[in-house]
């Protein structure tokens, strides 16, 4: 049994114009990435996000983007309840599909890649929640142009 889950939201803007607000580090930065986003996405680049809720940065090693339509990342598996765990990365793909003419967008994101132990059941389920409320925080920055992150988690 492989740990993995997708989560997806339908979002009225272009698909190139939520494709942006991911890929590009200052607008990550204003509704998901508290503690902010340094790069672009971009494949083979390395990339860095921080969060209030997990102060210090990340790494984010983009490994594909195919512009306006997916990216795919992987990103250290986070276990804090197992100290004495190898490293290990977890793969995350965003998938950004064209509705009603190009005029609303898909997004799905999908994660896989977690030891099948309940250090990583955890971890995946945490991950899970994190990426559907992303989702939620994109919806409101495309359409709305307001952060729905913000005091969320300090």
């Amino acid at each position: 049994m492989e740990l993995a889950f997708s989560v997806f939201a339908f979002i009225s803007k272009s698909p190139h114009e939520v494709f942006e607000a991911v890929a590009d580090p200052r607008q990550l930065s204003k509704y998901f990435t508290t503690g902010g986003a340094l790069g672009r996405l971009e494949s083979g680049a390395t990339v860095t996000w921080d969060f209030a809720d997990f102060p210090g940065a990340f790494p984010v090693e983009v490994v594909e983007v195919v512009p306006d339509a997916r990216i795919v990342l992987r990103w250290k598996a986070n276990e804090p309840d197992e100290a004495d765990v190898p490293d290990y990365r977890t793969e995350v793909v965003f998938a950004f599909a064209p509705l009603d003419d190009g005029a609303r967008t898909k997004v799905t994101v999908s994660e896989s890649g977690w030891r099948e132990t309940p250090g990583g059941l955890k971890a995946s389920f945490g991950n899970c929640m994190g990426w559907a409320q992303m989702l939620c925080a994109l919806k409101c920055w495309v359409e709305r142009g307001f952060n729905l992150r913000e005091g969320m988690y300090k």
